[in-house]
């Protein structure tokens, strides 16, 4: 290999490394700052992190004599909860396609990039199969398998356990709550010995029973939980046990012909969140169904695009030069573009689909994607962060190993 191929593949291997440390990496941050959230509480307003996988806080803790904090404010929780007040769907509901597939997606683009820094037409092909096959059977897993959270990174699951922090009654007080409403319905069958399932037998009124059941998967689920973190120290492994916990009890409160079981699938996780995320302060089913119903329907879609793109590429990789040769370097080096046009897309969709059912109404707008911007008495602030300067980098690599390489190709005329 000449010098010139050997300094664009280190460039290139350099990219692939940095898209391993963008997808944990936070993004973009936005920040709401008002009258209300003085400095000396919120130094940096009501602040929200934007990462591949999920959106997470951005507050940290105060630690001021005036103010006690245990923990760092949920600012996700926070700022869906102003937000809503002019009708504007939960942070979660935005982006779950990409959210549930960002890690493949990655890694469709990484194998592109080793492709595109072989210079052998036949070793190309087999690196792409076997790289693609890899990355195909790891989302099948994820989307359609069994248990496919677990093929997840952590942070996702993070993510989702967090937007539904008002859901999940794993606080102290909804198992305490839970325990309450059994010992209610126990005193009123007279004989507080008597166990659940003879309690069930006892109670006539079938709305008396269902909450019965419900409180029972309440009390039970929670000490599942706590015995289950006391098994293991994976703290992903005891997320997917809590959302597991939640869709359960969920399913109590739906009628028998609507109940579904738990198999932990990637497909399942995303169409339940979604639903759960959409009616969190809107709960209008004739509304929503349609909007999960859509969702899901174009996450199919998106697995099928993405194995299809796959064997696309594949095939394009019997030849060095020519136009799929260079799509190979050419979109992992648009990805700061996609994930401007991405985040002002969704950014569009929360400004244009505000819900009727908002305690104010306002005319639909575009929130700020970069710089400062007014909503109301709040004054919002959105700007990139280290991750997207990565991409940045990233780009940069690859322009100066994509130049090195034209060059090569000229010099030899093999282009």
């Amino acid at each position: 290999m000449s010098k010139r191929v050997i300094i664009s593949n280190l460039l290139i291997l350099a990219s692939v490394v940095l898209l391993a440390v963008i997808y944990f990496a936070p993004i973009w941050w936005v920040s709401l700052t008002a009258p209300n959230y003085p400095p000396e509480a919120f130094p940096d307003g009501v602040r929200i992190h934007f990462h591949m996988n999920g959106v997470f806080n951005g507050c940290k803790k105060v630690a001021k004599t005036e103010i006690q904090e245990e923990e760092a404010l949920d600012c996700v929780h926070e700022m869906d909860t102003i937000n809503h007040y002019v009708g504007m769907y939960p942070i979660a509901a935005g982006g779950v396609i990409e959210k549930a597939f960002s890690p493949f997606l990655l890694s469709l683009l990484g194998v592109m990039l080793l492709g595109f820094a072989c210079t052998k037409p036949k070793i190309r092909v087999v690196i792409m199969s076997v790289g693609f096959a890899a990355t195909a059977v790891w989302m099948y897993l994820y989307w359609y398998g069994e248990d496919g959270l677990k093929y997840q990174p952590a942070g996702y699951i993070e993510a989702l356990v967090k937007s539904m922090d008002q859901d999940t009654e794993r606080s102290e007080g909804g198992d305490n709550t839970a325990k309450a409403v059994i010992e209610r319905i126990r005193a009123s069958v007279g004989d507080e010995a008597v166990d659940i399932e003879e309690i069930k037998e006892k109670v006539e009124d079938e709305q008396a029973k269902n909450l019965l059941e419900i409180a029972s998967s309440l009390a039970e689920g929670d000490e599942a939980l706590r015995e289950e973190e006391k098994k293991t120290e994976n703290p992903k492994l005891a997320n997917i046990e809590l959302l597991k916990g939640t869709f359960e009890r969920d399913q109590l409160r739906k009628p028998e012909n609507e109940r579904e079981e738990w198999n932990g699938s990637g497909e399942q996780m995303l169409r339940w969140h979604y639903e759960k995320s959409l009616g969190r302060y809107f709960n209008n089913p004739a509304e929503i169904k349609p909007m999960v119903k859509t969702m899901t329907s174009v996450a199919h879609a998106v697995f099928w695009a993405i194995i299809a793109a796959m064997v696309f590429l594949v095939w394009g990789a019997r030849k060095t030069g020519g136009f799929i040769y260079w799509l190979m370097i050419l979109v992992p080096m648009a990805l700061p573009l996609f994930f401007v046009i991405e985040y002002s897309a969704w950014l569009w969709w929360y400004g244009h689909n505000l819900n009727s059912m908002g305690a104010f109404t306002v005319k639909p707008f575009m929130p700020t994607v970069f710089g400062q911007g007014k909503v109301a008495q709040f004054t919002t602030h959105s700007y990139p962060y280290w991750g997207f300067g990565l991409m940045l980098l990233m780009s940069a690599l690859l322009a100066v190993a994509a130049l090195l390489r034209r060059k090569e190709f000229r010099e030899k005329g093999t282009e």
